[in-house]
């Protein structure tokens, strides 16, 4: 009789174990295949996030039931694949951009968001219920998704811009606090046992990052080791990365914290014993993480999405995102605007695109609706419709935005409407944008150094590996001679492109005169006019 229930239990072990492993194929062709859907999309309008979402949805449990969700091996490796995007997304954040002006202002925003949300919830109670539930509706409203967003910032060229920075500054808050703040008001524990938790969470971050920092700051044996097997087949530098992420979000899993938290830290961590980044560590996370790991996240994380109660439910789906914009875009255009130096600095374009950036949502959606689930604040079904709002949000936001940022690109286009909305007004319309046209240049410049930089330390570490002097020898000229190629071919581009848009400007200026009885300057007296004379451009022209 043992026997037979043994074989019973070991065929049943094998079905499920096949079970997973389709799962795991289907989700395999699914990352495969999503890249190349993107890119057929015309202007890519789609993130391949939301089709992940798509596709997780209609292969999940609420579609035809390919993919199962709630295998223990596949929920393991999801989890995997959410620690390593906000392992990079706390890798990529630059301390100071927490820390300094931006980062207070950012913080100052979020906690005036976050009373928004409360009185909101409170006013509209349809979300969740209880105390706990408007503390968890009021966090769903004030989260703003910084893993997801930095590919789609690194994909449009935001990244090291001013623009970038500030996403970044006040973007951090909106997942750093609000992990906190889960972790502090929603959970079952006294708060004191949640802070002594939170502190010695703390006390192991900064006893790694002192230790980890100070090994850099030697070079000691253990740091020359670990440089010395970077490129070597072991790959220690990634496992001890990989050991560190683990170690962290073990102590959140533990201690009953969001693993977020833990993941978080391991990124702000990894940043302070590296403050300057590097390359090809930061490649290799990354080739491991969007090959494979964050994919299969985003694809697990839409097979919670129930597609017909979506549906059942618009009145849900719109009511969220319109508290979104309402609670968080609008304070961040009001800090910004109410900033001497961002008021100046940045157009209301670009601050508007700013607020609906951190407007985008989704991973901490997922985390918080399943901590209402659990503790029966929240139905199943709307926590279902708040998830397909958060993977909305991923695509509404950024295209929003994108639209909004390309407006002020869009110079010439931009000052005709302003000049027929304000016919008197054309010369202070042409100087602001021959300003922000300027401005582009410089971040463009500055883009172009900061990749520079990269590639040089990139080249550095590469060289050193190679054993025969004379090859590194010839190898940094050729590398060195390749970069000053690539280097003139910018410079040339942004000449060209500068020197066009000098020139639509000199036609719409003549047009528009001619039409109004006015002196029609030529192109030397047009460029003498906007103060070309007296101010080199961005790049300068031979």
């Amino acid at each position: 009789m043992e026997k037979i229930e043994n074989q019973r239990l070991k065929r049943q072990k094998e079905i499920v174990m096949h079970s997973e492993f389709v799962s795991l194929a289907v989700i395999a062709f699914i990352s495969a295949v999503i890249p190349m859907v993107a890119k057929s999309i015309p202007r890519r309008l789609v993130p391949e996030t939301v089709l992940l979402l798509l596709a997780g949805s209609l292969l999940g449990p609420h579609g035809f039931h390919i993919i199962d969700s709630h295998a223990d091996s596949i929920h393991m490796l999801s989890e995997m694949g959410c620690a390593l995007l906000f392992l990079l997304a706390g890798f990529e954040i630059d301390p100071k951009s927490v820390t300094g002006e931006d980062g207070r202002h950012g913080l100052y925003t979020w906690i005036v968001t976050f009373i928004l949300a409360v009185g909101a919830a409170m006013a509209v109670p349809i979300f969740a219920q209880g105390r706990e539930g408007i503390l968890a509706t009021a966090l769903l409203l004030t989260t703003t998704a910084l893993g997801t967003l930095m590919p789609i910032l690194k994909e449009r060229g935001l990244m090291g811009t001013r623009i970038g920075d500030l996403i970044l500054s006040y973007g951090t808050w909106g997942e750093v606090a609000v992990v906190l703040c889960v972790a502090v008001l929603l959970s079952t524990r006294a708060t004191w046992q949640t802070a002594a938790i939170l502190g010695g969470l703390f006390l192991l971050c900064v006893w790694i990052a002192l230790m980890g920092s100070k090994s850099v700051k030697d070079g000691n044996a253990l740091y020359k080791f670990l440089d010395s097997k970077a490129g070597a087949s072991s790959q220690t530098p990634v496992r001890v990365t990989l050991l560190l992420l683990i170690l962290l979000v073990t102590f959140s899993a533990v201690f009953e914290l969001d693993i977020v938290l833990g993941a978080f830290a391991a990124g702000f961590v990894l940043r302070y014993i590296i403050p300057t980044g590097s390359h090809a560590l930061e490649t290799k996370l990354e080739g491991m993480a969007f090959g494979f790991f964050i994919p299969l996240f985003f694809t697990v994380s839409g097979c919670t999405v129930d597609l017909k109660k979506v549906a059942a439910m618009p009145g849900y789906l719109i009511t969220f995102i319109a508290a979104l914009v309402l609670v968080r875009s609008i304070p961040i255009i009001v800090s910004l605007s109410f900033r001497k130096s961002t008021r100046k600095e940045i157009s209301l374009h670009n601050r508007t695109s700013i607020a609906l950036y951190c407007t985008t949502a989704l991973p901490l959606i997922v985390a918080i609706t399943g901590i209402a689930v659990r503790q029966h604040l929240m139905h199943e079904d709307v926590a279902s419709v708040l998830i397909a709002a958060g993977a909305l949000t991923i695509f509404l936001m950024p295209f929003l935005g994108s639209i909004l940022y390309h407006v002020v690109d869009s110079d010439p286009i931009s000052a005709i409407k302003e000049i027929l909305h304000s016919p008197s007004e054309l010369p202070e319309i042409f100087h602001e944008h021959v300003h922000i046209m300027n401005k582009h240049f410089k971040e463009e410049q500055l883009q172009h150094a900061i990749w520079k930089c990269n590639r040089v330390a990139s080249l550095k570490d590469s060289l050193r590996r190679i054993e025969n002097e004379t090859e590194r020898n010839m190898m940094y000229k050729l590398a060195a001679k390749h970069l000053r190629e690539l280097e003139n071919l910018q410079e040339k581009s942004l000449q060209e492109r500068q020197q066009l848009m000098i020139r639509q400007y000199a036609e719409m200026d003549k047009l528009y005169h001619a039409y109004h009885n006015g002196d029609i300057p030529t192109l030397l007296e047009w460029e003498k006019m906007m103060g070309y004379d007296q101010e080199e451009p961005a790049t300068q022209r031979r």
